[in-house]
């Protein structure tokens, strides 16, 4: 498209990837939901999260209907059978040699099966496996059983619980056990609904943990790790975290759970988003189900596209993020400022020509959330005072004055880049904490060549659907 006027400034966003806090504890995100849950129940006002991005500010009626697409569901039994397979088989050649699984596997009383699994569970909130791993062998030596634990006080189980962070876990779990100790008969309750129901801080997903793993109660379970399996196997780009999303996640791990092996496949699907299906770096080649990933198919199309081309391949931790909407250019990030400079220029001529370094500036960063990944924008700007840019563009790219940029087809981590841009501007300030943008207001004004803005786009190579919208192509 031949530019509108000849005074124009570009954006141009650089990209890092910081460590997604769901890697930190694989019982995070369920841990934050149960908590989620125990304080909705308490408020009967508390109104549900709006889900981000393309489902925002939707009817939720409609929402839901839209969302069903069969792409993102398991097309038919022998799909799922094939799945069910394939990750047990895995499971039972590669699991870890984790304490609580032998006490659940060895363990022939119901009720102290059950109890060692709870333990496990609440533990592992918050918390990496290879801290839980001696303080629940040693608070299972101490405690072996729901009455032990019920007889003891709240100061032995606190010092005992010392290094481990998160006191409550500890108290809630002594009172659970005093509870079903004085009130229950000395009996754990036997399924996922009486669980939660009857014991303190025990929310959705540890009462299907425990459920399916002591008692095997064919209930499926969501927690960080299986979240992201579930949303690459399936090719959801949606924020798992978002109650509609999460509505369907869940349904999708009940259609999955084997009847025949609940325990062990829950165990198995957790296993695998802790080790293979990891927020950075999946090992791809080592997933039992890669053949029923939606998001590995894709990532192999766009690897055998971008072979013919000057484009680098993706991967599977960076597909669905931007599902074929059209992006600012961008570079992933580097160590230093002058590293960074250098990319970016090198980038940019590479698209449109010799351009002016000196002219080159910070403009602000952007942080925003994709699903199961975070990402950090550093965003610069360089203005082109005078100076007409190439008339002619690589394929799949093309000019966008400021007007067109409104109606065009730019996700939502574009538009927060752009209010940097806009923050930038005579008499503007659009950055705030609550979309997370920072925009450097107090720094020199910029020259009147921005104030008119046309920019310059590629599409962002994509293997994933960004949303529950999204259709098969």
């Amino acid at each position: 498209m031949t530019p509108l006027v000849s005074r124009l400034s570009r954006l141009w966003a650089i990209m890092r990837k910081p460590r997604a806090a769901v890697g930190s504890g694989h019982r995070r995100q369920a841990a934050s939901q149960e908590r989620r849950q125990k304080h909705a129940k308490s408020n009967s006002q508390a109104k549900p999260s709006a889900c981000d991005a393309g489902l925002a500010r939707q009817p939720e009626e409609v929402v839901l209907q839209a969302s069903v697409s069969p792409y993102h569901l398991f097309r038919d039994v022998a799909e799922v059978t094939a799945f069910r397979r394939s990750l047990l088989s895995w499971y039972d050649q590669e699991k870890r040699d984790l304490p609580w699984r032998r006490r659940a596997e060895d363990e022939v009383d119901p009720d102290r099966r059950a109890y060692a699994v709870w333990v496990s569970e609440v533990m592992l909130q918050q918390t990496q496996v290879a801290t839980v791993i001696n303080y629940y062998t040693g608070w299972m030596q101490k405690w072996p059983t729901l009455q032990d634990l019920a007889s003891a006080s709240l100061e032995e189980v606190n010092q005992l619980w010392a290094g481990l962070g998160y006191y409550s876990r500890g108290r809630r779990l002594q009172e659970g056990a005093r509870k079903v100790v004085e009130e229950l008969g000395g009996h754990m309750p036997r399924t996922a609904e009486t669980l939660q129901q009857l014991l303190p801080g025990v929310g959705r997903y540890t009462a299907g943990a425990i459920a399916s793993i002591a008692f095997g109660q064919a209930t499926g379970v969501v927690d960080g790790n299986v979240a992201r399996v579930l949303c690459r196997v399936r090719a959801i780009g949606a924020d798992p975290s978002s109650t509609l999303v999460s509505q369907r996640l869940w349904g999708l791990a009940q259609q999955l759970v084997d009847p025949a092996r609940p325990g062990d496949f829950n165990q198995a699907a957790m296993e695998l988003g802790a080790t293979v299906c990891t927020p950075q770096r999946p090992l791809c080649s080592q997933c039992p189900v890669q053949s029923l990933c939606r998001a590995r198919q894709r990532v192999e199309r766009e690897q055998l596209l971008a072979s013919r081309s000057l484009s680098g391949n993706p991967d599977v931790e960076e597909c669905g993020l931007l599902a074929g909407l059209w992006e600012f250019p961008s570079v992933t990030w580097e160590p230093s400022e002058q590293l960074q400079r250098k990319a970016l220029l090198q980038e940019l001529q590479r698209w449109a020509g010799p351009l002016p370094a000196t002219r080159l500036r910070h403009l602000g960063e952007v942080v925003h959330t994709f699903s199961h990944i975070k990402l950090t924008y550093q965003v610069y700007g360089l203005a082109l005072e005078g100076q007409t840019p190439v008339t002619t563009v690589p394929a799949g790219a093309r000019w966008l004055t400021q007007e067109e940029f409104h109606t065009a087809a730019v996700s939502t981590a574009m538009k927060k880049v752009f209010r940097v841009y806009q923050g930038q501007q005579p008499g503007t300030c659009k950055g705030s904490k609550r979309s997370q943008v920072s925009s450097p207001c107090s720094r020199k004004k910029p020259c009147m060549g921005q104030q008119v803005l046309d920019n310059f786009f590629r599409p962002h190579i994509s293997t994933d659907a960004s949303n529950l919208n999204s259709a098969a192509q």
